[in-house]
This record gives C-alpha cells, structure tokens and sequence, in this order.
C-alpha cells in the first residue's frame, strides 16, 4: 500500500511538473532546479550568477527553504525577482509548489528561472519540478565519500558543481576522485570545481549556463 501511495504522489506530482515544463517552453524560459546539501554554497553560488548576468539575461529565483526567508533576502539585494517557498518542514520543493511562486512572476518578461531546491542529498532529486535541468552543489567540506552514497542527486544531474575548492589544502577532499565518481555515476555530467569565495573556476559555470539559456 505504501508503495501504491508513493507512485500516486509522485504520478501527480510528474503531471504537473510536465504542465511547468510545457508552459516555459512555450515561452522559451530556461528553469534549472538547484539541488544540493545545507552549507554546500547554492545560494553563494546564486549571488555570483546573479552579478554576472543580470545585465544579459532576464532572471528569477525561486528560493525553497524550510521556514525562513534568509537566502531569498540575500538574492533581493541583487535586484533580480525572487519568490520564498518555505514547505514548513518538508525536505524538497514539488511542482505545485513551483507552480503556485510561477503566478507570481511575469513570465512574459524572463528568460532563465533558478529553483533553489531545499537543502538535502536525497529527496529535491526524486521530483521532478518542471526544470529543463538540475545541478548539484558538492562542498569540498562534505567530503569525497558523497556521490557515490547519494547517486541518484548526481546521476540526475546535468553538471556537479564542486564549490570551496579554496579549502582543499585544509581537508582531505580530492577533487579528482570526486570528478571521477560523480561521471562513473553519469559519465555525461559536466563537473566544474570552483569557489565562490575566490570567483576560481565561476566563468565556466557561467559558460555553461549561457549555452543552455540560449540555445
């Protein structure tokens, strides 16, 4: 019975992503869902992005969150429009949720939407939210042994970004390893070491996203 609920929720749960995917396209909006672990540096990562290219691109974050506002105030300084999720407890974002915080933007007037994703491993990779990619954020500080424990955030994956490669001299994190699971897992995923404290590393991020907003 548990199984039969499960494959209920997420059956539900695809048609409307399917219906976000749908109403984008037809708009030509680029949405990629943000995944990745509380610390790892997404919305570090978000703030860089959003001084790269709020001048090229017409951007929106969708910021998730277990209950406060914090990361979202952080990416209004920016000056680009952002919408708060908070799922009071829920470990992942879904797509009615990502469908309601979408009526609250002009769609009309976007080119690329960023879903930061609840901070977790396992569950933001197992429901699909309408994006046309996902991307993990792995800290160095997490440690090596994370790709190959939690596959399925990676294998879903289009690219890994490796973040505080700043802080490898000061832990045990090989970065070749790492890269090396992760395409072991998805041996088409981009991985891309970077910091977001130093800006090392941020230009091909921001490479990759421009090939995939404007395509």
């Amino acid at each position: 019975m548990e199984i039969k609920v499960m494959k209920d929720i997420l059956g539900q749960n695809d048609k409307t992503a399917a219906n976000i995917h749908a109403l984008l396209a037809a708009r030509k909006i680029f949405a990629l869902n943000l995944m990745g672990s509380p610390g790892a540096g997404k919305t570090s990562l978000l703030e860089r992005t959003m001084a790269a290219m709020k001048d090229e691109l017409r951007m929106a974050v969708i910021e998730g969150d277990l209950f406060t506002s914090r990361d979202a105030d952080r990416i209004a300084k920016s000056g680009v429009p952002v919408i708060q999720i908070n799922t009071a407890g829920g470990c992942h974002l879904d797509a009615p949720m990502v469908e309601k915080a979408l009526r609250e933007l002009d769609l009309d007037c976007l080119d690329f939407i960023i879903i930061e994703n609840v901070g977790n491993l396992v569950c933001p990779a197992e429901f699909a939210i309408g994006e046309d990619e996902k991307a993990t954020v792995l800290s160095v500080t997490e440690g090596n042994d994370k790709p190959m424990k939690y596959p399925l955030i990676f294998k879903e994956s289009a690219v890994t970004v490796i973040n505080k490669i700043d802080l490898v001299p000061y832990t045990d994190f090989d970065v070749a390893q790492a890269t090396e699971d992760i395409k072991t897992i998805h041996p088409a995923a981009k991985v891309l070491p970077l910091s977001c404290s130093t800006g090392e590393g941020i230009e091909a991020w921001l490479d990759w996203l421009r090939e995939k907003v404007k395509r």
